[in-house]
């Protein structure tokens, strides 16, 4: 891991340009049918999917993040085609607790709660994403959740091999803290609510365009406008580029214009008809545990299967 985030390859390979991200979409949008704005609340719901579960696991905040980047990282460069969401949102998430608790001193917390990072704790992690799906996501399964951790298994291949095994990212929250300690010191209020914009951001494309210090300036921003702060001389003895911090709060107020009109549980379930599901089943109905039908390598997908569409929860949790 670099200590230097201009080093990184989060900044070296993982910064991409708008352009180079619709490029990539785009075929998603005429292949589904799909407007734009439908797409943007296809991936806010995913972001939640992978939220709910991590709180039902009981993992940290940053875990979270990350995992919801690496879902952004692999559909910015591959079509929804290649691997169904709802394998991969969970895959994400198995991957960033990996990384995440390896890295740092929380792997004692991690082995609390899964008693070891063996079989029995990635069944318990597939069992319950199962009774996730089950309980909160029925009415988009009404039959069992097809997934097992065979699948998991498989598909955090494919996702290292898209990302080229770049998996440390750097978030917002450090600079935001910084930030919030020189903009105004012990002011929790301002940091809470910072933070929550912060952990909103996450269902923008936001991760994959600036550096997370811009982006935990925009955050800051929108906190003191809610909180009715003047922050105004603090913003303008930055030594930042006013044009892109003003971007970056656009693209986290066109979100919540974007969540005010989506009702989830109404709305979700016909923009995901229009993706179809995967089909696991072999010709005896049963389901090997090593079968996974979607998640082929990206870059050897036919052509023919290329042509063929497959079958309110905002953050507020202030987790440091």
């Amino acid at each position: 891991m670099s200590g230097n985030f201009w080093k990184s390859s989060h900044y070296q390979q993982w910064l991409l340009d708008p352009q180079e991200i619709m490029l990539h979409r785009i075929k998603d949008l005429q292949a589904f049918n799909l407007k734009e704005d439908e797409y943007y609340k296809l991936m806010i719901f995913f972001a939640n999917f992978i939220q709910a579960l991590g709180e039902n696991l009981r993992l940290r905040q940053q875990v979270i993040a990350t995992a919801t980047v690496y879902l952004r990282r692999f559909y910015s460069k591959y079509s929804l085609k290649c691997i169904d969401p709802f394998l991969l949102a969970p895959t994400c998430l198995f991957l960033a607790t990996k990384v995440e608790v390896l890295n740092f001193f929380f792997l004692f917390y991690f082995l609390s709660q899964f008693k070891e990072f063996g079989l029995p704790s990635q069944h318990r992690f597939a069992t319950v994403t199962a009774n996730l799906v089950k309980t909160k996501y029925s009415h988009l399964f009404p039959q069992e959740y097809p997934y097992k951790i065979g699948h998991i298994w498989e598909c955090e291949f494919y996702l290292l091999e898209v990302m080229d095994c770049c998996l440390i990212l750097y978030h917002p929250y450090r600079p935001l803290v910084q930030f919030v300690n020189d903009l105004s010191p012990d002011d929790q209020s301002l940091l809470q609510q910072a933070w929550r914009v912060c952990n909103d951001s996450l269902r923008t494309d936001l991760c994959l365009m600036y550096p997370p210090s811009l982006i935990a300036l925009g955050c800051l921003h929108i906190a003191c406008v809610h909180l009715k702060k003047d922050a105004k001389h603090w913003f303008s003895e930055l030594n930042v580029d006013l044009e892109k911090l003003f971007e970056v709060v656009r693209h986290i107020m066109f979100l919540y214009d974007i969540w005010k009109s989506f009702d989830e549980k109404d709305k979700i379930k016909e923009i995901i008809g229009k993706i179809g599901k995967p089909r696991l089943s072999n010709a005896s109905g049963e389901q090997p545990p090593q079968t996974l039908q979607m998640a082929q390598r990206p870059h050897v997908i036919s052509q023919q299967q290329q042509n063929q569409p497959q079958q309110d929860i905002r953050t507020q949790h202030y987790k440091l």
